[in-house]
């Protein structure tokens, strides 16, 4: 996903973090997608994957 810019990649995973979290306040969850975005595994990924691999072990 090099081709996303930053911001989008970012608040694209911040709203599907959001999906699974609806009480968490979305600056939060921004943070949290921009922390996944650091990591150059993640980062790699679309968003929407990106967030699920990260909620894995909270969602099984």
């Amino acid at each position: 996903m090099e081709n996303v810019p930053a911001t989008l990649w970012i608040a694209a995973c911040a709203h599907r973090l959001q999906q699974q979290w609806h009480t968490v306040d979305p600056l939060e969850l921004e943070d949290v997608a921009r922390d996944l975005w650091r990591d150059e595994r993640l980062r790699a990924m679309a968003p929407d994957e990106a967030a699920v691999d990260w909620l894995r072990p909270i969602t099984e």
